[in-house]
């Protein structure tokens, strides 16, 4: 495989193949160097951390018992 880039002075252009390449079929594709590249601007995300949702308002919280083996 080969990749060059280059920069065209004319609208015609003409390069050299290795020999090995000769008699076998070949593609050449051509395009500019940013082409097909859009800028497109990503939609804005809404982040919501409300899939659970617990009533705490009667727990108490009690340290010793946490702690206790």
């Amino acid at each position: 495989m080969i990749r060059t880039v280059i920069v065209p002075n004319t609208q015609t252009v003409t390069f050299d193949i290795p020999k090995d390449y000769v008699g076998k079929e070949l593609e050449v594709i051509a395009f500019t160097k940013n082409e097909g590249i859009e800028a497109k601007e990503l939609p804005k995300k809404e982040v919501s951390f409300t899939a659970i949702s617990l009533d705490t308002i009667n727990f108490k919280f009690n340290r010793e018992e946490a702690n206790e083996r």
